[in-house]
């Protein structure tokens, strides 16, 4: 018979501590190669912006490809849009037309590219498979392109507004430059929710659908079609609503008014905390991007 040998004190010490490690719970640890990978990506990110900046141009080219007008398709049938609506609904709901038209053209503008970034942004990874799995390209590229590529759009659909404006004369003033700190606060957030949208959308397969729900609803209960003292009443329905101070900071010096503190205030709010948040997660989760998708 083989004597079988008892295990040691100091074996069975080191055991019973390895048994116990495997019991205790999983902790997350914030470790700081997080932190470095998050910002060398982020730096990268930046850094090819001629990459991002040239894709980005191309994909609104590539939309409209062979066709006679290009792009322009997208403002001609948001022009069409806006002095349709203009038009009915300023006699519908018994308003000066001349007043109701820039602002309608306006919300229209500011809530297409909201609309665009957010969409797009539940796909911004997912459309992009085939390259984030082929090359090492930062991740931070893709967010972006989709911001660029959208804020082209932006640019050319506004020669509407142009034409709203000369043929319904708008009292510009010193208000108007506040559209440069606007412009660049609804660009952060654009790019803070493409990027979280982006991550959450890759692992999540259901978001798109919600958010294109939630769009929905939104597009109603925001003042875009409708006026803010229509809802005097219920001034619960305007203060609340998150997009209304997004959308007021640009809107309202395109129309020589000044935005409220209020909606300075609701704006820079959310793109601290929207932004801390995206912060995070893209901190904790970006290494894995290539793998959910």
């Amino acid at each position: 018979m083989i004597a079988r040998s008892e295990p040691s004190e100091e074996h069975q010490s080191k055991a019973g501590s390895v048994l116990q490690r495997s019991q205790r719970p999983r902790v997350w640890e914030w470790t700081g190669n997080y932190t470095q990978s998050m910002a060398q990506d982020l730096r990268l990110g930046l850094q090819y912006w001629p990459l991002w900046g040239r894709i980005g141009w191309q994909d609104v080219m590539l939309r409209y490809r062979r066709s006679l007008l290009g792009p322009f398709w997208l403002t001609i049938s948001m022009g069409v849009m806006v002095f349709s609506l203009g038009f009915i609904y300023g006699d519908l709901f018994s308003m000066d037309v001349p007043r109701y038209l820039p602002f309608l053209t306006a919300g229209f503008l500011i809530w297409g590219f909201i609309t665009a970034t957010l969409n797009e942004g539940c796909q911004v990874f997912i459309e992009s498979e085939g390259i984030i799995r082929q090359s090492d390209l930062p991740l931070s590229l893709f967010p972006l392109r989709a911001t660029w590529r959208n804020l082209i759009i932006l640019f050319h659909n506004a020669l509407i507004y142009g034409i709203v404006v000369l043929w319904f004369p708008v009292p510009l003033n010193g208000s108007f430059w506040l559209l440069i700190p606007g412009l660049l606060v609804l660009t952060l957030n654009a790019l803070w929710w493409i990027t979280l949208l982006g991550m959450l959308s890759a692992r999540f397969r259901d978001l798109p659908q919600i958010v294109a729900s939630v769009l929905q609803v939104a597009f109603f209960v925001t003042p875009i079609i409708w006026m803010p003292e229509s809802a005097r009443h219920r001034p619960l329905i305007v203060d609340l609503n998150p997009f209304y101070h997004l959308i007021e900071i640009l809107r309202a010096p395109m129309l020589g008014q000044m935005p409220s503190g209020l909606n300075w205030a609701v704006a820079l709010a959310i793109t601290g905390l929207g932004g801390g948040i995206t912060l995070l997660f893209y901190r904790r989760f970006h290494c894995r991007i290539a793998y959910w998708v």
